[in-house]
């Protein structure tokens, strides 16, 4: 292979022949084999897209221009640029990527970092294929969880629950988060203090800054959620200070806590140029505590003045309806008075006719009323006489019923004697019976007189107290003890005494054992 650039005659030697030119393709096929085996992989590379064109239709592609621009230490100006192409099938999966992860599309001024394969084409010249691209460079990682939050926070339906409750006409009931020293609240007082209206304010302390202010807020929200009936709106205030004091807002936390707050929310958090994620969550976002004051003061302003227009116009209202109201009276007067005129006469008219009846109607009506009482009389006398024959009726009805209910009451009055008679008998029958079968069935025993006291006898009479009995000492009816040789003992009763046929006294005859 010839060389690539033409040698110089050397001192002191002939001139060589004429040097043999190369063809431009064939250089360019040199330049761009060599940068293939140079630079054989892909690189992350960053840059500024300086140009961009997006693709117009389907399978078109995307063509940027990239440049590299950065001050060095002694002040100069190094640049590059290069153009770069992102074919349409590698665009369709990289460019919605890119949107997603960092909220925005490919645009002319942003800094990207690309993962790019050097190309060299000998009509086109050297470009860059791109490969990936780097969202998180981009947004860097704390502007990606700023995303992340966002979505969040979106797909619980907390970046636009706020703003779809009502907020007060006139707000003057004021929840106030803030730290009492900070600067914020004071220029917030300040500014509604100098206002020509009233505000009930009541302060929440809470930490703005640091790594214990999102919870401190929270807390803040918290002891206001039970009192939310007592405030018109909540205001969540601080003072300017570093960019990164605008951290804590973009907490998930605390902007989830102000996206669900039943209440509106306001805040003036004092940045004029980022938005926090609480500011997006919020009912209302303003820039500074004054300008919230301001809000506040200008809506009762507003309130006011149209309160205002509406009285003038109420007066304007008023004035007018009572002219036209006026001039009505007025017609309406002349109308009464006319119609009162002619009501009047035939009134007259009609009263004189009446008149001249009333003199004929009495005659009339008394007439009337005495065949009225003729006829009335006559028709009591019939009445009084029917109600004579049915009374006489139902007394000759109710006799009858009443003599047959008395044979009736006889009858079951003989039959309930009858039978009280016919049970006593029974009764009495067997009582008299179980009297005979208990007499029958007793034991009875004769004892002769003589052998009551003698001493061969086989028995002996004894009382209760195991004493001898004696004839005069014997009753019916009393209780005896018969002691037998065997000495047993049996109990007996006296039923009777037999009559003596000689005149001595009778002796007990008959015993009944017990």
């Amino acid at each position: 292979m010839p060389p690539l650039f033409n040698r110089r005659p050397e001192i002191g030697l002939p001139a060589s022949l004429p040097p043999v030119a190369l063809p431009l393709a064939e250089l360019m096929a040199r330049v761009r084999q060599t940068l293939t085996d140079r630079f054989a992989e892909s690189y992350w590379v960053v840059a500024e897209i300086a140009d961009l064109t997006l693709p117009r239709f389907d399978g078109a592609h995307c063509y940027l221009v990239l440049t590299d621009q950065h001050t060095t230490g002694r002040g100069a100006q190094l640049k590059a640029q290069a153009r770069a192409t992102i074919w349409s099938q590698r665009y369709q999966q990289l460019a919605p990527a890119f949107l997603e992860q960092t909220g925005q599309e490919l645009r002319i001024g942003i800094k990207v970092m690309l993962r790019v394969q050097v190309k060299f084409h000998e009509q086109y010249g050297l470009s860059l294929d791109v490969v990936a691209i780097d969202p998180t460079y981009t947004v860097g990682d704390l502007a990606r969880q700023r995303l992340e939050t966002i979505r969040k926070l979106e797909a619980k339906d907390l970046l636009e629950r706020q703003r779809r409750l009502p907020l007060a006409i006139g707000p003057q009931r004021l929840a106030v988060i803030s730290s009492p020293t900070a600067a914020g609240f004071q220029d917030f007082m300040q500014q509604l203090s100098e206002s020509a209206y009233d505000f009930s304010v009541a302060l929440f302390p809470a930490s703005m800054q640091g790594d214990e202010a999102p919870a401190s807020i929270r807390a803040a929200l918290d002891m206001i959620r039970p009192q939310r009936r007592t405030f018109d709106v909540v205001v969540i205030i601080r003072g300017g200070g570093a960019k990164t004091d605008l951290l804590a807002f973009d907490d998930y936390g605390l902007a989830a806590a102000v996206g669900s707050f039943p209440i509106p929310v306001l805040t003036g958090i004092g940045h004029e140029r980022d938005e926090a994620v609480t500011d997006l969550t919020a009912h209302l976002s303003l820039k500074t505590p004054t300008a919230v004051a301001a809000f506040l003061t200008d809506r009762l302003a507003r309130l006011d003045a149209a309160f205002e227009g509406y009285a003038l116009r109420i007066r304007e209202l008023a004035a007018e309806q009572l002219q036209d109201a006026a001039v009505q009276l007025r017609r309406l007067t002349l109308r009464t008075r006319e119609t009162a005129q002619g009501k009047l006469g035939l009134h007259r008219t009609a009263l004189q006719q009446q008149l001249r009846q009333a003199r004929e109607v009495p005659h009339i009506h008394l007439r009337r009323q005495q065949q009225h009482l003729a006829a009335q009389r006559r028709a009591l006398h019939r009445a009084a006489r029917q109600a004579l024959r049915q009374q006489q009726g139902q007394l000759r009805t109710l006799g009858k019923l009443l003599a047959r209910r008395f044979r009736h009451l006889h009858r079951r009055r003989r039959e309930q004697l009858l039978r009280y008679r016919y049970e006593l008998q029974l009764a009495t029958t067997r009582q008299v019976h179980l009297a005979e079968l208990r007499l029958a069935s007793a034991t009875a025993y004769r004892v002769p007189t003589q052998e009551v006291a003698a001493p061969d006898t086989s028995f002996q009479l004894l009382d209760n107290n195991n004493q001898p009995l004696t004839p005069d000492r014997l009753r019916a009816g009393t209780h005896v003890r018969f002691q037998l040789t065997n000495d047993s003992v049996v109990l007996a009763r006296i039923i009777a005494r037999l009559s003596s046929t000689d005149g001595r006294p009778a002796a007990p005859d008959l015993f009944s054992q017990s």
